[in-house]
């Protein structure tokens, strides 16, 4: 009699496809002993260990199993030879990683099984039966959706990429019918990637639109000519035989002849010496030393075995360097700060990081410096800790002792952190050059691990250190708030005792050393070297003496605004009063939903699960296309906006020793290359409406000295001309034509001599909505105009510039094929979901259709602000802030023609010469005391 049964729960991992995720997530690795490639493996025993330690709480296995494909063919290429044809071979060095997956898997005392002649999917829908029938639980982790059709009755799915458990609802959203019937829906939609054939032309929505009309395929096909659409009943009467071949092959064989039980997959703790014995064979020194210390064993001595002549960098898998937070030194005095420097010196470069009491590097306080030129090797100075008598009535800010004296430190670290010869290491460094920069220290050169990954990976995940740490570290670094606390009670870094702190700090410096040795032969490989030498590395300076420059920013004329908004929000209060019929609280959702939906009876209505209706700017701006009421409350929500945001938030963000504002741009902000700014966000500040636009007016020049704008023109609808090859477009912009003017002309028919105002202004917004890939409810919402009608106009507008509908399409099949787009410059941006059905299809190919225009508009302007730096470093003027397509500048009164004519040519010819654009850019130029009259 069987052992399982009702209470036990059985976990089937499909070993695959976390094989083929660790290959993709991680950078390539090689054994240092003997260059055997064990990335994959390396990823493998990080996902397996997760498991292992997560396998608690009410859904926790009591027997699991790891399941693999056997290599070779199975019996469904009896059925169908062409089946799986077209998948292309596995990269050359994963294949010897196969058997180390299965050896690992055993190590971790986990069953592991696969048969020869059968899927891992048929042994999975095997034993989930068996386990079904039997009375008990099943979780298949899984993403593959051909494993959907064992949903059901105790069978359910935890989607690892996710997190996302699947159960029957899950099966309907997905396929359209319940798990019983997804292998008819499968065998009529086909797959491209398994080369199913199915039904040409149907595709899973049709599938199962005809499945619930008719029941069954069986059905179906015998029924076929009773279908009303001539094509479609044609196509399931002539592919008759081949939709019957692809259910065969879509269906688990639940009968998979096995050679073990249920039984045999009870869950086993693993054995600390067969586990520890593979992952020292492996070299794997950082997972081994985490599983020892929770094993409560010795960590097993793994020799180094760099082979010789082999480059150090590459040899030093800084992946496996054990993470020992109790072997970074304190660092206390002169003699030993100089070892460090020394250590800089001998390899040529340090990972560098700074502590300090906050996040606002213009007034924060240096706390401490932490370096690292070794792998594993780290130390922490300490400079400006209180002492815990600090804390009480009297204490006020006496130092910690045991700390050297900051300018005796910066004194010898200065020569180091300034020489050319030394690389200066960092994550975000342009935080701690600003630090630095307050205390009289220029870092440079530098490389950054942020901008490399950013470089690298820029759409596929956040460039964060955490982050990076967990995903190519394998290691979670220890978290601030542990130090800190968090909320009211939080302390600032200076009063975290130092020994606490050296654990924190050295780790941060050794982190970013073991990222930069990963990511910087990675460059090359991946063929974004340029990219990041030429965008993103030389830009750091840049922006760290525009955000020390700040601007001015007068707080009487932001509180004159804000009383102005408050009159006219309460105006516009009463007049959606009179609309509505009532008094009610017009910032309140839940009243508006009532009065637009319940007493108004507008169509749309949506309530959400808290029971109110819901009102977000979508749902509005829909309404407004033909209501006045909304219309008023998106006017009234958008002043509301400004006057929080920006009028009264503003006035907190002056620095009152400078009297300007200083935001921080951030380059990892966006994965087209386009900045983000934080503390304030000077990027969103609105300039569509009369009052975004005044917002501008509380940004002034010093006494004696001038605002100077310059503003890219249509930078973006040149490079689509460019790219797309529009002949007509680039014609226009020769000709220096009104180009909104010109594509109306082209659209309405209407001659230039007789365009009126509001014809330009539609074409102006198809123009600049047709980059972003705007749908027919996008553009009927911008215009406020009915859907069918804005629909129209994007169709005339294809009709009219075929060219354009080519560049996306074939931008599109590019991201499918490639997994990524590219700018003019090299830049690449991930498009991960691509691929995704549903609502995410419809955002992912729009995003991968403006990614190349944006990001080469955005690249251009990094080119101009990198080579402005040097350009008008002999005039009397600073560049002050970049919002898009504009730069700022403040210069003495008396010479603005000659930044206007300097600032100009630069920003004309970025593109050149890496790229020659067909369309000549342009720049519009203009000056004022303020930035509103320069703009």
């Amino acid at each position: 009699m069987s052992g399982f049964g009702k209470g036990c729960h059985l976990h089937l991992i499909d070993g695959s496809a976390f094989i083929f995720r660790a290959y993709h997530a991680l950078p390539p690795l090689t054994r240092k002993s003997d260059g055997l490639p064990v990335g994959a493996v390396s990823g493998f025993v990080n996902m397996l260990q997760r498991y292992v330690e997560g396998n608690s709480g009410p859904d926790a296995a009591t027997h699991v199993a790891v399941i693999f494909d056997y290599s070779g063919k199975s019996f469904r290429n009896e059925i169908y030879d062409q089946y799986k044809a077209h998948r292309p071979p596995a990269p050359e060095d994963l294949v010897p990683q196969f058997p180390l997956t299965r050896d690992a898997t055993r190590a971790f005392n986990i069953a592991c099984h696969e048969i020869e002649g059968y899927e891992a999917d048929d042994i999975i829908a095997t034993l989930s039966c068996q386990a079904r029938d039997l009375g008990g639980r099943v979780t298949i982790v899984s993403s593959d959706k051909d494993l959907m059709q064992l949903i059901g009755g105790g069978v359910e799915m935890l989607d690892p990429m996710k997190n996302k458990r699947i159960g029957v609802e899950g099966v309907e959203e997905k396929f359209g019918v319940g798990p019983e019937r997804v292998v008819d829906v499968q065998a009529l939609a086909g797959d491209s990637v398994d080369n199913v054939p199915g039904a040409p032309g149907i595709g899973i929505k049709t599938a199962a639109l005809l499945i619930n009309e008719y029941g069954d395929l069986e059905t179906l096909l015998d029924r076929a000519g009773e279908i009303k659409q001539p094509k479609r009943r044609q196509t399931l009467i002539d592919n008759r035989e081949q939709i019957e071949v692809s259910k065969r092959l879509v269906q688990l064989d639940c009968n998979t002849p096995l050679d073990f039980s249920i039984d045999d997959l009870e869950v086993r703790d693993p054995e600390p010496e067969a586990l520890l014995g593979f992952l020292s064979a492996m070299e794997f020194r950082t997972v081994s030393k985490r599983i020892a210390d929770k094993m409560g064993v010795d960590s097993p001595v793994i020799p180094d075995k760099t082979p010789e002549g082999a480059d150090p960098i590459a040899a030093d898998a800084p992946a496996q360097v054990p993470f020992d937070a109790d072997a970074y030194e304190c660092v206390r005095d002169a003699d030993a700060l100089r070892k460090w420097v020394a250590a800089a010196y001998e390899v040529g470069y340090v990972a560098f990081d700074t502590e300090t009491t906050g996040l606002n590097e213009m007034v924060v306080d240096l706390v401490g410096v932490s370096l690292s030129s070794v792998a594993g090797q780290a130390c922490y100075v300490p400079l400006g800790h209180k002492s815990s008598a600090a804390d009480d009535l009297f204490g006020g800010d006496a130092l910690a002792e045991g700390q050297m004296d900051m300018n005796e430190a910066l004194e010898i670290l200065k020569p180091m952190l300034e020489d050319e010869s030394i690389l200066k290491i960092g994550q975000n460094i342009k935080y701690d050059a600003k630090i630095l920069a307050r205390y009289g220290v220029n870092v440079a050169p530098i490389d950054d691990t942020m901008l490399m990954s950013y470089a690298l990976n820029a759409g596929l995940h956040g460039h964060g250190m955490d982050a990076l740490s967990e995903q190519y570290l394998s290691h979670n670094p220890i978290e601030i708030k542990s130090l800190l606390g968090t909320g009211k009670s939080a302390i600032t870094f200076d009063r975290v005792p130092v020994d606490d702190a050296v654990k924190y700090a050295a780790e941060d410096a050794d982190i970013t050393l073991r990222l930069w040795q990963l990511f910087k032969p990675q460059l090359h490989q991946k063929k974004v070297t340029t990219v990041y030498e030429t965008l993103e590395r030389p830009l750091v300076p840049v922006l760290a003496r525009m955000e020390m420059a700040g601007v001015k920013v007068d707080r009487d004329t932001l509180s004159r605004m804000s009383n102005a908004f408050a009159q006219k929000m309460a105006g516009l209060e009463d007049e959606i009063k009179q609309l509505a019929g009532r008094d009610f609280n017009v910032g309140s959702p839940k009243q508006l939903g009532e009065i637009l939906f319940d007493d108004l009876g507008l169509p749309g209505g949506k309530k959400g699960k808290n029971g109110a209706y819901s009102t977000g700017a979508d749902i509005l701006e829909d309404l407004a296309t033909e209501h006045e009421m909304p219309r008023k409350v998106l006017d009234w929500r958008q002043l509301s906006k400004l006057k929080s945001t920006y009028t009264d938030a503003l006035q907190n963000h002056i620095n009152a020793d400078t009297g300007r504002v200083h935001t921080s741009y951030l380059q990892t902000g966006a994965s087209t290359g386009r900045l983000a700014s934080t503390d304030p966000n000077l990027q969103n500040i609105p300039i569509r409406s009369e009052e975004g636009r005044r917002i501008r007016e509380a940004f002034v020049a010093e006494q004696g000295k001038t605002i100077v704008a310059l503003d890219y023109s249509q930078i973006e609808l040149r490079i689509l001309a460019h790219v797309a090859g529009i002949d007509a477009l680039k014609q226009a912009f020769r000709d220096g034509q009104d180009i909104h003017a010109m594509t109306a002309s082209e659209m309405f028919d209407v001659p230039m001599d007789q365009m009126t105002s509001d014809i330009r202004r539609q074409a102006k917004a198809i123009n600049f909505g047709v980059i972003y890939g705007i749908s027919g409810f996008g553009l009927a919402r911008n215009l406020r105009i009915p859907r069918a009608e804005a629909q129209g106009f994007i169709d005339r507008y294809f009709e009219r510039f075929p060219g354009i509908r080519t560049y996306m399409d074939e931008t599109v099949a590019f991201a499918k094929e490639h997994g990524y787009v590219e700018t003019l410059f090299g830049r690449k941006i991930h498009t991960p979901e691509i691929g995704a059905k549903g609502p995410q299809a419809g955002f992912a190919k729009r995003a991968a259709i403006n990614a190349p225009i944006q990001g080469t508009a955005a690249d251009i302007i990094r080119r101009a602000m990198i080579r402005m730096d040097h350009a008008i470093s002999e005039l009397p003027a600073k560049m002050l802030l970049q919002v898009h397509d504009e730069l700022l500048f403040e210069v003495d009164q008396g010479a603005e023609d000659d930044l206007i004519a300097v600032a100009r040519d630069v920003m004309e010819n970025a593109s050149d010469p890496a790229v020659k654009l067909d369309v000549k850019l342009s720049v519009d130029a203009g000056t004022g005391a303020n930035w509103a009259e320069a703009h």
